[in-house]
């Protein structure tokens, strides 16, 4: 009995965006299919080394696949681990509902003319890439257990899918694609060839494609299919038998990417442990299109049986970007997830793959020092988080670390290089944190240090504060930042000249007369007012943190988690060379104490707070904006 369910996401939206935006990438579908069916079969056979009493237990492992030109159709085959009806509504069903409801979410922010493969490939739809081939798809399967009953699925790509009983009795899943008009191609066998060479040629199982030649008269002998793909272990191989060209394919059939990946490790070892390992880093830390990859993690095998997909347990949690297989003769074939976990043979697998990785990072950083860059630019705030995390590999990890700065102009430099090139007297690593370069250079805070040639790292990675607060120092140098209420650059750099069109600071009575109107006209919003020391030219004020108070990365943080917070109080530093504060003292003294002068000392602290990126509602300055500009545009009678 046939049984109509209805899809929770909107399908036909998905499938319309996926159809016409990836019409030239639509081979997609059939690397999926592949994929699918060899993770069938990997699970199959690993339910085999427990349980014995499964359907077909003796059928060979395999995919096969065969067309039918008049009818417009390719079938899928595989003898995998197969599925039941309430399988199939679970697995097909949520695939589609978490995975489009997000994908469209994507496009509703973004548009469908930002779609990308990249995009697309976040959010897990890698099944319904059929249909950008198919009218129709029909999936019929038998489980491995041995009572269970064959189950059919079909849909059209619309908002439903039928589920009802089959008649299969082999055990395993056959996809029956209905192909478009415009899809005939793929029932050539030379097309089907072409895709499985270049994207699944390293397939763990053998791929068949037609039918077996039957005996003649000319030849009495039958020819049985050969496999199309390799299906070698090529983790196993030796590295003198590959070349660049193998190992991107392999990649490419491991996590369905498109471009090559930025990094490759492959290596293997004897003692203490034996294994063999191949790693990639890619070009990008999102899920590529239609990746299988669905979770962080390397595939773990014994001794090249699949035992787990996503074995988070061998890298630590900063280098789960690292895409790969480890294969271990010394693990055993029916260890459990929990067994993993606790087994000290992973520990130290987890120990020497960690080292070989960052000794390959240093290695890339010495050899191809632009390439190196382009992976950091990429993966800093992982290798960032390693370092506030794990402090055992600390010492590796901050040699790698590279930053722009004030005096490095487009360069990226070392903590090393930063320290070589210290001012006279400097001995601490003066930093600031902004949301990206022009910010940084944008901020009054670099004003004294400009003109002392004191250098200044650049933190606009989001995880900054978090690792400026966890390192303190780096080879006894410590950590000030530029905002800091206790900066203190005397007898630092060099003495900045005294130029003899710079306004003169203004009388220390003046002084103190602004700086205690500022405080009460401010109240609350400030810590307190003071005349800067540091402060020549260029920015009329500047906010600085007390100590204690939160910093301005957190403040940043709540800011983007869109989280309530009050503003921190900080202390105001005026300017008394600035023609702004010396205007405002003016008025002061002329007893001008009106609106226009409070709305004057609220901009100014407002615009504070906007070149520290820390202004919670911008949006508020528009009204004092808009007054001062009534009077200045007044036509006098």
């Amino acid at each position: 009995m046939s049984q109509t369910h209805t899809f929770q996401a909107e399908i036909s939206q998905l499938l319309d965006i996926l159809v016409h935006s990836l019409y030239k990438e639509r081979d997609i579908f059939l690397r999926e299919m592949i994929s699918n069916a060899s993770d069938a079969l990997n699970r199959f056979k690993f339910e085999m080394l427990t349980n014995q009493d499964v359907l077909d237990p003796e059928v060979e492992l395999q995919i096969h696949i065969t067309m039918d030109k008049d009818a417009g159709q390719i079938r899928i085959r595989d003898t995998g681990i197969g599925l039941t009806a309430d399988e199939m509504v679970e697995n097909l069903g949520v695939i589609a509902q978490s995975g489009a409801k997000s994908f469209l979410e994507r496009i509703r922010e973004s548009g469908a003319g930002e779609l990308t493969a990249d995009v697309i490939g976040q959010f897990g739809v890698g099944f319904y890439s059929v249909f950008m081939v198919a009218d129709q798809v029909e999936v019929i399967s038998r489980s491995y257990q041995p009572d269970a009953q064959a189950a059919r699925w079909v849909s059209d790509g619309g908002d439903t899918y039928e589920v009802s009983e089959a008649d299969k009795t082999d055990r395993g899943t056959e996809i029956i694609i209905h192909l478009r008009d415009d899809a005939q191609e793929y029932t050539e066998e030379y097309r089907l060839r072409e895709i499985i060479r270049r994207y699944s040629d390293f397939v763990m199982f053998p791929i068949y494609i037609g039918e077996p030649k039957e005996a003649t008269e000319d030849d009495p002998e039958p020819q049985p299919l050969q496999p199309v793909n390799q299906q070698t272990a090529i983790w196993r191989r030796s590295t003198s038998e590959l070349d660049d060209e193998d190992y991107n394919a392999f990649y490419k059939s491991l996590t369905l990417d498109f471009e090559d990946p930025l990094l490759k490790l492959h290596t293997q070892a004897d003692a203490p442990l034996q294994f063999y390992a191949l790693l990639f880093i890619p070009n990008s830390p999102e899920r590529n299109i239609f990746s299988p990859r669905t979770e962080p993690g390397l595939k773990l095998y014994a001794r090249k049986v699949l035992i787990e997909e996503y074995t988070t347990d061998l890298l630590p949690e900063y280098l789960q970007f690292v895409h790969g297989v480890v294969d271990s003769e010394d693990i055993k074939l029916n260890v459990s997830r929990e067994s993993i976990q606790a087994n000290p043979l992973i520990a130290k697998l987890k120990s020497i793959l960690t080292k070989r990785i960052l000794g390959e990072l240093e290695k890339l950083a010495t050899t191809d020092p632009d390439a190196y860059l382009a992976l950091w630019q990429t993966y800093s705030v992982f290798l960032k988080q390693g370092a506030i995390t794990d402090p055992g590999d600390r010492g590796r990890l901050l040699p790698l670390m590279r930053f722009r700065s004030l005096n490095s102009g487009d360069d990226w430099i070392t903590f090393e290089a930063y320290a070589q090139n210290f001012a006279k007297g400097q001995d601490a690593i003066y930093y600031i944190i902004a949301d990206d370069v022009a910010a940084a250079e944008r901020s009054p805070h670099l004003e004294p240090f400009r003109a002392r040639g004191i250098d200044v790292l650049y933190m606009t990675d989001r995880v900054d504060g978090f690792l400026v607060s966890s390192l303190i120092a780096v080879d006894e140098h410590r950590f000030v930042s530029v905002d800091s209420a206790a900066l203190d650059l005397e007898g630092i750099g060099t003495r900045p000249e005294i130029n003899e069109d710079d306004a003169e600071a203004l009388p220390e009575s003046e002084s103190t007369n602004l700086v205690d109107y500022i405080k009460g006209v401010l109240g609350d919003q400030v810590e307190s007012v003071r005349v800067s020391k540091v402060l020549s030219s260029g920015s009329p004020a500047r906010l600085v943190a007390p100590e204690g108070a939160m910093d301005r990365h957190t403040q940043r943080v709540y800011q983007m988690l869109e989280k309530e917070f009050e503003v921190p109080s900080r202390i105001l530093e005026i300017n008394p060379h600035h023609p702004i504060v010396r205007n405002l003292s003016a008025r002061l003294e002329r007893g001008q104490d009106d609106a226009q002068l409070q709305s004057g000392i609220s901009l100014l602290f407002q615009n504070a707070m906007l070149a520290d990126g820390i202004h919670p509602n911008p949006a508020e300055m528009v009204n004092e904006i808009q007054r001062l500009l009534e009077v200045a545009t007044q036509v006098e009678d």
